[in-house]
């Protein structure tokens, strides 16, 4: 199998509009959530959400490309943009071996919700002839492609929150396989729409500190009441070893290993054997190396945080033998099918600057909860290898370790 590296990342989330601005902020513990001006949400039991801000379309779009894509493909057009130029790939490329793994939990939730209330109250006749194309989750990869010329596989990854780890497993077989020699991994969502924030509020997804959002999303912490919604982006170039020493790239890590699980449990609810299976599938193909970090789910759930700390206890042999583990949704809300790539991100960029980020809201331990969560304050440390958690919706889980050349 050919090994598999990655040479140009970039992001946008809730608190910053680029990797170098958002991770900062990330591990300055900052917040990015906040009331909700996306739509009018005063009628709603949940009102804040992590938004993106500042964002302008236009800014990756012709003025007249716009209407043709809902929000989640501009930001994710955004982040493929960084991480293209972060890559420097070169002219002469051979781009029928350049393909795109796309990732996305639901997609154009706008666009749909828009365009249902046409429907409604003007009709059938009224619906925009680009609905169905701005609201695809292929499209997304459908649009950066035509933008970069990639003409390898183009694949989409929809598999609710662990859609975006999902696609970085895709685009690495891919690559193993001999399918293509780069893939430019793209992962986004922006579902901060009435009828997202509803449908999680009415499940009870949702933390309710309306009053406090700078407070609400608290991963790991004993008053955790539910997740936070947020939107964002995330990209990542893959490449060969090989092309990327021949062509003198910068090599972020090496994927080490990865792992995937089906809990065949709860449409809803995570199972704890299930997220373990990935954990142990991910960690055997790496070769059992000492982790120095995990990248939690962590999405501040009574249930995913008490199972996912039983389960890095159970991949390690106790509490005594597990690394620090920390979740960014604290400071950037969870979002959803994004959340794989933007954390995967956020560990390459703490592999490289050798630091921690911190779980930010942790004050009240958990005796369920009993790791070293990295509360509140960054933390220096030399990181050779790190894991990265993304489980979803319907039992369905995703791993990646990653580990320095």
């Amino acid at each position: 199998m050919r090994r598999v590296v990655v040479t140009g990342i970039g992001m946008i989330n809730a608190v910053g509009n680029d990797k170098e601005s958002s991770f900062k902020a990330i591990c300055n513990g900052e917040c990015g959530i906040d009331t909700i001006t996306l739509f009018d949400p005063s009628n709603y039991s949940v009102t804040i959400a992590g938004e993106v801000k500042n964002f302008d379309p236009e800014s990756v779009m012709d003025a007249k490309e716009v209407k043709k894509a809902d929000r989640f493909i501009h930001l994710g057009l955004k982040a493929a943009q960084e991480a293209m130029q972060d890559a420097a790939i070169p002219e002469g490329t051979d781009m029928e071996r350049f393909g795109i793994s796309a990732g996305s939990g639901i997609g154009g939730l706008p666009a749909i919700e828009r365009n249902s209330i046409i429907i409604e109250t003007k009709g059938p006749r009224r619906i925009s002839p680009f609905f169905i194309p701005s609201a695809l989750v292929n499209m997304l990869g459908g649009f950066v492609s035509i933008e970069h010329g990639t003409k390898g596989p183009n694949l989409s990854s929809v598999t609710a929150c662990a859609a975006g780890t999902h696609a970085i497993n895709e685009a690495v077989k891919t690559i193993m396989c001999g399918g293509a020699d780069k893939m430019l991994v793209v992962t986004a969502e922006s579902a901060v729409t009435g009828a997202g924030v509803g449908g999680f509020a009415s499940m009870k997804a949702l933390s309710t500190r309306n009053d406090d959002p700078k407070k609400a999303s608290r991963p790991f912490d004993a008053e955790r009441d539910g997740f936070v919604m947020g939107e964002g982006a995330a990209a990542l170039v893959l490449e060969t070893y090989e092309d990327a020493v021949a062509r003198g790239a910068h090599i972020y890590a090496e994927i080490a290993g990865f792992g995937e699980s089906g809990d065949a449990n709860h449409i809803t609810t995570p199972s704890l054997d299930g997220p373990a299976r990935a954990m142990k599938a991910a960690y055997a193909m790496a070769g059992k190396p000492k982790l120095d970090y995990v990248n939690a789910h962590g999405t501040s759930t009574p249930i995913n945080d008490k199972n996912e700390t039983a389960a890095l206890k159970d991949l390690l042999g106790g509490k005594e033998n597990c690394p620090p583990m920390s979740s960014i949704k604290g400071q950037i809300g969870h979002c959803l099918g994004a959340a794989g790539g933007i954390e995967a991100v956020v560990c390459l960029m703490a592999m490289r600057d050798s630091i921690i980020p911190p779980t930010i809201n942790y004050e009240n331990p958990d005796e369920n909860c009993d790791l070293d969560y990295v509360p509140n304050v960054a933390r220096k440390a030399e990181l050779s290898v790190v894991m990265s958690n993304s489980f979803g919706f319907g039992g369905t889980n995703g791993v990646v370790i990653f580990k320095k050349v």
